[in-house]
């Protein structure tokens, strides 16, 4: 049966994560198999010191863990690898040899800001976006090296792009890992470069990439294309493409997060009358709108369903009609004339005669 991870290292129940880290980094330098390579129960103490801290330090699994759940190291960690991430997160690259695996460069992320009509941002479509990067050298297949030849194993660190070193220092011997200053920590080096990328393994070229922008997006939406970015070269990984989304305005609309706001401009005996009036619609073509009687100034028809997708949803916000009244400036004789009766038919008082 396991032993209790507090006890393990040696924290009250109640311990805070920083009280719970100090105690693990205490403990791990005591245990670490680097340290005591004549003690064989070193790695078993500093394993289960790790499997304690892992839990531990994670709220999520320190609730379970007082509830009764039982773990398994490998599940934690991930396999004898998750102890270099492990040790990363406590003491920072490079303790304990915890950086001595070979470096591999990641090319930078590359954002592209790109402008799309309003209807694609409602419903969704490609794009084509284009850009400048750096990808991997058509000629040396991104090797850096030139023809008829190859990358060679770096003869200083041996191909682990490390140099190790033993120090001494308040915590006893310690043995820490520094990229390699002949091969920079690829592990690799080229003899010959190639001429069209200089021995980087990348160059600089014009990129077409097709994106699939998902309906319901509004300016400030970001696409992730992994591996789209810039190339590192010389066996690196790519970065990644980020898109950022400009939807241009449209003069038909106003969009108001899923909502869209459309004017119409009607006159004063068609609002008192009422009339039909055509609204445009942004999945194409119109529709006809009724205008009853009596509309007033600044009143709001509402099509449900007519307006932007709302995003991650197959549902569709509003389209908001708003009526504009429009009071004629100038008048002919006869329409002079003719408002005059009906103001007297209904009572009105109109203070200045025409002259």
């Amino acid at each position: 049966m396991a032993r209790d991870y507090y006890q393990v290292l040696g924290v009250d129940r109640n311990a805070t994560t920083e009280e719970i880290k100090k105690a693990f980094r205490k403990i791990a330098r005591q245990t670490h198999p680097d340290m005591n390579p004549d003690d064989p129960e070193a790695a078993a103490r500093f394993r289960e010191a790790a499997e304690a801290y892992e839990v531990l330090s994670n709220p999520e699994t320190r609730r379970r863990y007082d509830q009764g759940d039982s773990f398994n190291l490998e599940d934690l960690l991930g396999g004898f690898g998750g102890f270099d991430d492990l040790l990363r997160s406590v003491f920072g690259e490079g303790f304990f040899g915890s950086g001595s695996r070979r470096r591999t460069q990641r090319g930078r992320d590359v954002l592209v800001r790109k402008e799309v009509p309003l209807e694609v941002a409602a419903f969704g479509g490609p794009i084509t976006v284009a850009y400048k990067t750096r990808v991997r050298c058509p000629d040396c297949q991104g090797t850096g090296a030139g023809p008829g030849t190859r990358p060679v194993t770096c003869p200083e660190c041996g191909g682990s792009g490390q140099i190790r070193m033993t120090r001494r220092s308040v915590f006893g011997t310690m043995m820490t890992a520094t990229d390699c200053g002949r091969c920079g920590g690829e592990g690799t080096t080229v003899e010959r470069p190639c001429p069209a990328c200089s021995g980087t393994g990348a160059v600089t070229d014009q990129v077409s990439v097709e994106v699939e922008v998902p309906a319901g997006v509004s300016t400030g939406s970001r696409l992730r294309l992994a591996g789209r970015g810039e190339s590192a070269g010389r066996g690196g990984h790519v970065g990644d493409l980020y898109v950022e989304l400009v939807v241009a305005d449209d003069p038909r609309w106003e969009r108001h997060d899923n909502d869209l706001w459309h004017w119409v401009t009607i006159g004063f005996a068609e609002a008192a009358l009422g009339t039909t009036v055509s609204v445009p619609l942004i999945e194409g073509g119109e529709t006809e709108l009724e205008i009853p009687a009596g509309t007033q100034p600044g009143e709001i028809f509402r099509l449900r369903g007519h307006g932007m997708t709302v995003l991650g949803r197959s549902v569709r916000g509003d389209l908001l009609v708003h009526v504009n009244v429009e009071i004629p400036r100038q008048l002919t004789p006869e329409e002079e004339d003719l408002l005059r009766q009906w103001a007297a038919l209904r009572g009105e008082r109109i203070d200045r005669a025409r002259a």
